[in-house]
């Protein structure tokens, strides 16, 4: 029985709906929010999915809610909905919730850009599959009926520069994808492989092929972003740069400190930069007395934009 329910049950007061709670706490987030966004996107769309994935995903109602704040702040930034067409999703552990962009989100970061393109491909029993790599490199896949992640071979992803001669191809087995996942995983069972076993494999051939093609900046934070989740770690996006620590990262060296927060605010070039550090720190899950520094810091640096 969790907490709540046991402190229900000795007061005889009906225990918080967690839903109810979490849209509460959204609803406040929402100003935060709308700071960090790109034009194609809204607080309030992105506080509804925020909600639906906390609704369907149980796992997500055990997360503090500033973590998962945080991250739909990342998947705001990197201009991907939160479960839409498989652009990015909330991924749980423990009490930490992380944003982990989906392939279909880095191939559509890619095709944005309207100089390349790429996609990926899963390969399953049964399918009839062929490729070469060198000088001349192709693939050729007909799937057949198979779709059990159980029974994947191979997975592999092309990538196209226009203008060019040649695609650029990478094709992995599924026995180097786990070995591959086992060598840099940092938090065993609770990866997000074990869960969503193909998204996680097709990723992975995406993220070598997205190395060769032009990049912007929403899709280097992305491959930023991406390849923490690779390996089981947060990240953040703070004044356009990713911060990456370890999930349990209390005593991680790469995690943000109170400190950390005041100094940005302190260094920020304009009102609105430091507006939108002082909106991270808050949804960073930082301890009530460095969010306090850091909101002082703001007041001290912007004493009328605080008091207004």
């Amino acid at each position: 029985m969790s907490t709540s329910a046991l402190r229900a049950a000795a007061t005889g007061k009906a225990a918080p709906n967690p839903l109810a709670s979490f849209s509460s706490f959204m609803d406040k987030f929402k100003p935060q929010l709308s700071l960090a966004l790109p034009k194609h996107l809204t607080a309030d769309r992105m506080a509804r999915l925020a909600l639906t994935a906390f609704s369907t995903t149980p796992a997500l109602q055990k997360c503090d809610p500033r973590s998962i704040a945080a991250a739909v702040m990342t998947a705001g930034q990197l201009g991907l909905e939160i479960g839409v067409n498989g652009q990015g999703f909330l991924v749980p552990y423990g009490t930490t919730c992380t944003f982990v962009p989906g392939w279909k989100g880095l191939q559509d970061l890619v095709n944005r850009s309207g100089r390349a393109t790429s996609w990926t491909g899963a390969v399953f029993e049964g399918d009839e599959f062929d490729y070469q790599l060198g000088d001349s490199p192709y693939v050729h896949h007909r799937p057949g009926d198979e779709d059990d992640p159980k029974k994947l071979t191979h997975v592999y992803a092309v990538g196209r520069v226009n203008g060019s001669n040649w695609p650029i191809v990478e094709v992995w087995t599924m026995a180097k994808v786990w070995k591959h996942r086992d060598q840099y995983n940092k938090v065993g069972q609770r990866h997000y492989s074990f869960r969503d076993q193909e998204m996680y494999a097709r990723k992975v051939p995406l993220l070598q092929v997205l190395k060769y093609l032009p990049s912007s900046v929403e899709l280097s934070n992305a491959l930023a972003v991406a390849n923490a989740a690779e390996v089981g770690q947060r990240a953040d996006i703070l004044e356009g740069c990713v911060s990456v620590s370890d999930i349990d990262g209390a005593d991680d060296q790469g995690a943000l400190t109170g400190a950390d927060f005041v100094q940005r605010v302190e260094q920020a070039a304009d009102h609105g930069s430091a507006e939108a550090i002082l909106q991270q720190a808050l949804a960073y899950g930082l301890p009530p007395a460095d969010a306090a520094a850091v909101e002082k810091a703001f007041a001290k640096k912007w004493p009328s934009a605080a008091q207004a």
